[in-house]
């Protein structure tokens, strides 16, 4: 009995010592901060690749569904602004910048750095979330929905009264603001220097969501595709009267210059012209000569651009169209671009939520200066994370906003 109880008192009192020689950061199955760090970022890059899986299935329905109406997508992108895209994809890099800063900052152990890197990279995110919270109360309002909500009248394109969608999406956020300044207040009044120092960031952060919900009002009230759509359905009888004009008077001015012209030269370069097309014309009839219908086809394409439009598919689109032909603003077609549209952009806005989430529990560690230069994973860790999500915006953002 003496001979156990000695054994189990060495065996307590080594693993005593062993608890002792670990710090506070290295977690007891780990033996050294390297091993610590390497497992979790073999964690973190396998996280990673199913979440490219997940992505990659809303992307290959853009692929299929885009293949088979290639005239709806283009068409129906022009509801999206193309300034409020660029923007968040500008935010979103300069987001990536302050995360990478903020991974070493920790390295360094620069502690205030951390924290502000941290609140910047938040602020960055609210930003983005403002301004998609403008761009989707917009489509709300006009009735660009999914395929199932689909509602979209060309002759009313805003409807009168309905909700305030806006007021809706922003409610959650006014309540956090109001949260956080009342947190920081009772803060300070109890001289709680620790939870002040939490709660002040975090204003801003929440400020910052505000601040993207104006600079979307801006933009969209500035200069946006879809109120060029609204307003051509007013306007239409007024652009087809200008169209006819200028084609008048283009037609004209091409007639002044030929007569300008001294009549034999004119003559021979009408016959250069049509012998050499006609040429072409009969070369073309030969199946062997893919060559010569391959410059045809791409002459008529062209001469179809020179006129100011574009034949895609069946229907013909003109190059600079303000407005969505009628035939695609249906729910089986316009729906379905949309559908497609709320779904990646929804998602992402999900993984936006979820990193702010994750970075701003890394802001309460920065305060409390957790980190050093041997324990920075989790910084590290959720820096990939956002780089991913800000990966993901880059490719939707031509694939839905820059069709055209």
């Amino acid at each position: 009995m003496s001979t156990l109880e000695a054994d189990s008192a060495t065996d307590a009192h080594g693993a005593h010592d062993h608890d002792h020689d670990h710090p506070s950061y290295l977690a007891h199955h780990f033996d050294t901060p390297e091993q610590q760090f390497d497992s979790g970022k073999l964690g973190i890059w396998i996280f990673l690749v199913t979440e490219v899986l997940f992505f990659g299935g809303m992307f290959c329905a853009y692929a299929i569904f885009r293949s088979l109406r290639p005239e709806v997508f283009e068409g129906c992108s022009q509801f999206l602004n193309t300034k409020l895209g660029a923007i968040n994809t500008g935010v979103l890099l300069f987001s990536s910048l302050t995360m990478a800063w903020a991974v070493r900052c920790s390295q360094t152990e620069n502690h205030k750095g951390l924290t502000a890197l941290l609140a910047t990279t938040l602020s960055c995110a609210m930003v983005f979330l403002g301004v998609k919270a403008i761009e989707y109360s917009h489509k709300f309002h006009m009735g660009l929905l999914p395929a199932g909500l689909f509602s979209y009248d060309p002759a009313h394109p805003h409807h009168e009264g309905g909700p305030n969608y806006l007021l809706w999406i922003c409610f959650p956020f006014i309540i956090a603001l109001i949260g956080v300044v009342v947190w920081y207040a009772i803060a300070v009044l109890q001289g709680k220097k620790f939870q002040a120092a939490v709660a002040l960031p975090l204003i801003v952060v929440c400020a910052s969501f505000f601040g993207g919900v104006g600079l979307g009002t801006i933009l969209e009230s500035g200069d946006s595709t879809e109120a060029h759509a609204s307003e051509s359905g007013e306007h239409a009888g007024e652009e087809h009267a200008g169209e006819e004009h200028a084609v008048v008077a283009s037609h004209d001015h091409a007639e002044n210059a030929d007569h300008a012209k001294p009549e034999s030269l004119a003559t021979l370069e009408n016959q250069v012209a049509g012998t050499e097309y006609g040429v072409q014309e009969r070369l073309a009839t030969d199946a062997t000569n893919t060559g010569v219908q391959n410059e045809l086809s791409a002459m008529e394409r062209q001469s179809a651009m020179a006129s100011g439009s574009a034949i895609v598919g069946q229907y013909e689109i003109d190059a600079t169209i303000d407005s969505v032909p009628s035939e695609f603003l249906t729910p089986s077609r316009a729906g379905v671009f949309f559908s497609i549209y709320y779904c990646m952009t929804g998602v992402h806005a999900i993984h936006i939520l979820a990193g702010i989430g994750v970075l701003v529990w890394l802001l309460v560690r920065s305060v409390r200066q957790e980190f050093n230069h041997n324990y920075f994973g989790p910084v590290d860790y959720v820096g990939l994370y956002w780089h991913l999500v800000d990966l993901i915006w880059i490719y939707l953002f031509p694939l839905l906003y820059l069709i055209r």
